[in-house]
Order: structure tokens, then sequence, then C-alpha cells
């Protein structure tokens, strides 16, 4: 038992760095469109709401990735990591959806355009929240360890 969820603690870190790579490609996507689309005589990057939808891909992702590095390094020191492999997973894979959401949204109906990227990171973010266990089991899991510990502090 102790193997396979040493397995899985492993397998959902790896699981949150692709979930990165997916949302720093959303990212690149929404601000490259966003520099090149023209409307009303000038780029839609200098929109306040395209700079607004920006502007939280970056910060949901770089959160998600501060947390991934901490239980990549508890996992490389040879620490418990289960909490904190959950915890990653859920926040980068949840930051990976948002962020290919909000770039199909800078994108306008090209968003939806099989030929942009934007579209398969849609899919692609989307499996991480399913794979090495859904988001509703990282809370679990996030959950029973807090409780845990709380339990033995009693």
């Amino acid at each position: 038992w102790q193997i396979i969820m040493q397995t899985l603690d492993g397998g959902r870190i790896g699981v949150a760095g692709q979930a990165l790579g997916i949302a720093s490609a959303s990212i690149d996507c929404a601000a490259k469109y966003a520099l090149e689309r023209r409307a009303f005589g000038k780029p839609i990057a200098e929109l306040q709401s395209v700079q607004n939808m920006i502007s939280k891909m970056v910060v949901a992702r770089d959160g998600a990735r501060l947390l991934t590095w901490r239980a990549a390094m508890l996992k490389d020191d040879g620490e418990r990591h289960t909490r904190e492999a959950a915890v990653a997973k859920l926040a980068a894979s949840e930051a990976a959806t948002m962020c290919a959401h909000q770039a199909m949204q800078v994108l306008g109906g090209m968003g939806y355009v099989s030929d942009m990227p934007a579209e398969r990171h849609y899919r692609d973010a989307r499996i991480t929240e399913i794979y090495e266990g859904t988001s509703e089991i990282q809370h679990l899991v996030i959950a029973g360890d807090v409780l845990k510990e709380y339990k033995q502090s009693y």
C-alpha cells in the first residue's frame, strides 16, 4: 500500500508539472494574440479586461509553480510529501484549466477553432484534473492529512 501511495505522490508532482506547462502555453497564446489582434483601432492587449485576464492567469500559474517546487523539493529530500503533492497537483491542474479557459476568452471565436492552440490547451488541461486522482480526490487527501495532523495534537 505504501509503495502505491508513494508512486501516486510522485505522479501527482509530474502531473502538476505538465499542468504548469499547459498553463504557460495558454498564457503565451493569449498574450501573443492580444498583442496582434486589433479592435477599436488598437491592440486588444490595451483593454483592461484583457489585461485582467492575463494577470489572473499569471498569478494562478506562478502560485501553482511554487507549490509544485515545494512538493518536488520535499520528494527530492526524501521527506513525506503526500499533502504537498496533492496540493500542487490540485492547484496546478485547476490553474491550467483556468488559464486555458481564459486564453479561449481572449481569442474569442478563434479560441474554438481546432487549428488554434487554445482549443487543444483546454482539452489537455481538463485531463490533468482527472488522472492521478480527480480534484475531488485531492481535496480528500489534503483534508484527511490536515485532520489527521490536528487529531494527533489533541
